[in-house]
């Protein structure tokens, strides 16, 4: 007998209505229909899978891409009473012989399998014999070429469609722009009928971009906002996820590295605690991420520059996953932009993907260089809409324009005349007339550009020579020592000499003012605040007997509405969102008796 999806939200899962057009993609595929599912991290797209899973006769199967997140979320479903299972490489012998046992004996609701694994003959036979109620591919967006996650296993997962023909398929993302939407359709044979396209707005996340201007000190004021919470900081090297995770560490914070090079038992030791301590910042590489399903993540810092709009979206959107107030800072410089076009144009990818790739780059570029609000360009990248948010740097502080083309041909003529091969910061010191032993050893204290910038001062020219790279009006060499020389479009500028407004440089800001510095008390009256700290340290302590991350217990959110409402008994606590049936019966009493305490 088919159980009510509703009825599942609420024992299991601890909820009274769906969200968005959950109720419609769950009616959707509990009628045997494939589906498409885009929608934002923290929007609940696992739901729109598990209930169907749980709620139709069989085994769901479920494609996911990384041990972690598997690991992860089999641990969240048992402590909300699912029967539910990874069959990954790190199971052996006995493990995996009675996995297959729960597995041919009905026993299961649920499992979770990577794509390497799922697609050997023999793992594919098996799974042939057995009911499965549906096949979900989360993280879909990696079987597309054109996905800034691009990975050759996913792409074989068309081999599905001939295996299980009469099983419905979902593909689940949360970030896709059209041609990624487009492929991922194509290849698993969905239709377009069958696409849910629920938006990718993340309101309760405040983007903030910035030039690198002593990016420590930067980080270090960004950080005045977060005590006693967890973050990601994202750094495009090793060396520099290793200096910073360090420099941290010094400055009183507890920072973990992560990245590939690392020994990969080094690697899961500092997900773990990551994963199960409070207040841990991870210092990473894109190696780290996709596997992290953390719903208290307050933070996301990139002290190096992205490589495109969804690769900012998806490491971003690991902010906030519950809803909360979360935070994402951005700082790049110039040195970013041509790395990241170095990258491009020495990687072994056909032309095409090259263009693609530029075109990607400029897109965000045009994010970080916009003058309107951040919010509304994200969000357009991908043919979504949105007003302006106020919940953006820009919107809070509208950044000032000028008219930079009497300073653009300046900047460009400088470069010309001192013969393309010198860096920024030699350039700057020319436009201004400085006396740098180099530039007097050179000559160019004798040509026409020597001194011809003293209008603006050393920081507004770096400002000046950042957004004429971003505009590819100069070109930097990385292969040499970061010379500027101009580009094709620079000299069609210099002949043509077209209006051109540049953004003022902003100066450097201190924190966000709150009164509360912790973003998750910031949710709580003053009095609630005690109960709800008491309310953790019980889940901590709990979570820590069970070797579980803490989240997987109950979410950030759940407690504070128990701090809140203060339920003094099972019937008044059932009543509280996201505690379902299975963890009122494990853990009702010990969160109850911390209520009590406290109001005695």
């Amino acid at each position: 007998m088919t159980i009510p999806p509703l009825h599942i939200l609420k024992t299991v899962y601890g909820y009274d209505a769906f969200r968005g057009p959950q109720a419609e993609i769950v009616a959707h595929v509990m009628a045997g229909k494939n589906a498409f599912v885009l929608m934002p991290t923290g929007g609940g797209k696992s739901l729109c899978y598990q209930i169907p899973a749980i709620a139709r006769p069989g085994m769901g199967l479920v494609v996911s891409p990384l041990i972690a997140l598997m690991a992860d979320q089999v641990a969240a479903l048992r402590q909300a009473g699912v029967k539910a299972a990874a069959l990954n490489s790190d199971l052996q012998g006995d493990e995996r012989r009675a996995l297959w046992r729960h597995i041919s004996s009905g026993a299961l609701d649920l499992l979770y399998v990577a794509p390497e694994t799922l697609l050997r003959p023999d793992i594919l036979d098996l799974l042939r014999r057995t009911l499965l109620s549906l096949i979900a591919i989360d993280e879909a967006h990696c079987l597309s070429q054109w996905g800034h996650d691009f990975r050759p296993s996913y792409r074989q997962l068309d081999a599905l469609v001939a295996h299980f023909p009469d099983t419905p398929r979902m593909a689940l993302t949360a970030t896709a722009d059209a041609p990624t939407r487009a492929e991922i359709l194509t290849h698993l044979k969905i239709a377009d009928s069958d696409a849910f396209i629920a938006g990718f707005d993340r309101p309760n996340i405040h983007y903030a971009m910035a030039e690198k201007d002593n990016p420590r000190a930067q980080l270090k004021r960004f950080l005045k906002n977060h005590e006693g919470e967890s973050g990601i900081v994202y750094c495009l090297s090793k060396r520099k996820t290793e200096e910073t995770a360090a420099w941290l560490c010094d400055q009183g914070y507890t920072a973990l590295p992560y990245h590939g090079g690392m020994d990969k038992a080094a690697r899961e030791t500092n997900q773990t605690r990551f994963q199960r301590e409070e207040a841990v910042i991870m210092v990473a590489t894109i190696a780290f991420g996709m596997g992290i399903d953390k719903p208290d993540v307050r933070f996301v810092a990139h002290l190096d520059l992205p490589g495109s709009i969804e690769a900012y979206y998806q490491e971003t959107g690991r902010a906030g996953r519950d809803g909360l107030p979360s935070d994402a800072l951005m700082l790049y410089g110039h040195e970013d932009i041509a790395l990241r076009s170095r990258f491009i144009d020495e990687s072994d990818a056909p032309e095409q993907r090259k263009r693609m790739e530029r075109q990607k780059l400029d897109a965000l570029l045009g994010l970080a260089e916009t003058a309107g609000c951040r919010r509304q360009v994200l969000l357009s990248y991908f043919g979504d809409h949105a007003e302006p948010c106020g919940n953006c740097d820009t919107c809070a502080s509208p950044p000032k324009l000028f008219d930079g083309t009497v300073a653009t041909l300046k900047a460009l003529s400088c470069i010309h005349r001192t013969g393309e091969r010198f860096g920024q910061a030699y350039i700057v010191e020319v436009l201004l007339g400085g006396a740098d032993d180099r530039v007097v050893q050179n000559g160019h204290d004798r040509i026409s550009t020597y001194g011809i910038g003293k209008e603006h001062d050393n920081r507004t020219w770096r400002a000046i020579l950042r957004q004429l790279i971003a505009l590819r009006l100069i070109d930097v060499d990385l292969t040499g020592h970061g010379g500027l020389s101009i580009s094709e479009a620079g000299r069609r500028f210099l002949r043509e000499k077209p209006a051109l407004m540049l953004r003022v440089p902003a100066k450097p800001q201190a924190a966000r003012d709150k009164s509360v510095r912790n973003q998750t008390s910031a949710a709580l009256p003053e009095a609630d605040r005690t109960l709800f700290q008491a309310l953790r340290d019980k889940r901590t302590e709990i979570a820590r007997a069970q070797n579980v991350p803490p989240y997987v217990i109950f979410h950030d959110k759940t407690l504070i509405e128990l701090a809140a409402a203060r339920p003094g008994s099972r019937s008044q606590m059932a009543k509280i969102p996201g505690v379902g049936e299975a963890k009122l019966d494990r853990y009702g009493a010990a969160f109850l008796a911390v209520i009590a305490d406290q109001a005695g």
